[in-house]
């Protein structure tokens, strides 16, 4: 029995942080027992059931190392420096550590970038070049580590791949349903989200509709999907709910009911697609533009959101109405592609 270290952005509440964990779990030889770095060691402890240690205790981290044989960094964007510079600092020199102590390295299902900081691009080059192996999730991270001289595996997201556990959670099974996946974002201003809440009230009404509310990460989203459920509920009561689900396989269960997903975060819409429910996306950020572009996914970049919310509405009662007769044959195409990852891990 071989032990890994398991390192990604786990334990912060993130569902699909949470999913890519569940994912890397599910992926792993029999032969290989985890021990996983997280910002909450309990809480993963009990909702993954494995075992688990505080990433920021460096007394903890080194005698994880000590007595173990891999290191793996999970999925996701780890790499990047545009939500913080410290990610490729800590990521990196964890990294660095774990090769430095003679460990066998692998980067799984990496989205490297953007790297603004020329500290940043050296520290990831570094890392991502002592690896034994590399599989990333997008072409453009691909094309990154191949100008660093560093080969890679290139294959869809793993949360593709993730086994859902079915919910049977809905108050009305005659009536659409509708989930909505929003993100806190320094664009998602209040004057758009105000139009995005007046869109959403505009599809009620025309489409008689059960909205659901959906934070990937309540530390952060759940304001925003609660102010949106009142504002609704007030138009059209008892219609719209706020749902919280922590365990991953269950989060990506809920949209195998649902008819249509509005989605900011990837993983939300990941999880719808796989699924088999019809989305739309505003995309905040490169991963989602390139799922959008991949996927044939309609929707808006959050800067070129239109400011008429009848024209929204009018595009998502479209989608509602109107299913990509393609999107299943493509959906199971990235799901048999996803599990390319695992074989990193052999």
């Amino acid at each position: 029995m071989r032990r890994a270290v398991l390192c990604g952005y786990y334990g912060m509440g993130n569902g699909g942080d949470e999913a890519l964990l569940a994912t890397l779990l599910q992926m792993l030889p029999n032969n290989v027992q985890p021990l996983i770095l997280s910002a909450s060691p309990r809480a993963t402890e009990n909702l993954h059931q494995v075992e688990a240690s505080d990433r920021y205790s460096i007394f903890a981290l080194l005698k994880e190392l000590r007595r173990s044989d891999l290191f793996i960094w999970g999925g996701g964007s780890l790499m990047q420096d545009a939500t913080s510079a410290r990610n490729p600092i800590y990521y990196g020199g964890v990294m660095g550590l774990a090769q430095g102590m003679g460990l066998q390295t692998i980067a799984w299902a990496q989205g490297v970038g953007p790297l603004k900081r020329n500290l940043s691009k050296w520290i990831a080059k570094r890392a991502f070049q002592g690896c034994a192996s590399v599989s990333v999730r997008d072409r453009q991270s691909a094309q990154l580590l191949a100008d660093w001289q560093t080969e890679s595996v290139v294959a869809p997201d793993p949360v593709w791949a993730l086994e859902a556990t079915s919910v049977n959670m809905y108050r009305d099974l005659s009536k659409p349903r509708v989930a909505v996946v929003l993100r806190s974002h320094p664009d998602l201003t209040s004057c758009r989200l105000a139009t995005i809440t007046e869109a959403l009230q505009k599809l009620q009404m025309q489409t008689n509709t059960e909205i659901l509310l959906i934070p990937f990460q309540p530390s952060q989203d759940k304001a925003i999907a609660q102010a949106i459920c009142d504002s609704l509920n007030q138009k059209t009561p008892n219609q719209s709910q706020v749902i919280i689900q922590k365990d991953p396989r269950r989060l990506k269960g809920i949209f195998n009911g649902v008819d249509l997903t509005i989605a900011m975060r990837l993983h939300g819409l990941i999880m719808a697609a796989a699924e088999g429910c019809h989305c739309s996306a505003i995309s905040y950020d490169p991963k989602v533009s390139y799922l959008m572009q991949g996927l044939g996914i309609p929707g808006w970049e959050l800067g070129d959101l239109p400011e008429d919310s009848q024209l929204i509405a009018d595009a998502w009662v479209h989608n509602l109405e109107n299913r990509d007769q393609g999107l299943s044959d493509r959906v199971q195409k990235l799901k048999q592609q996803a599990l390319i990852h695992q074989k990193i891990l052999g």
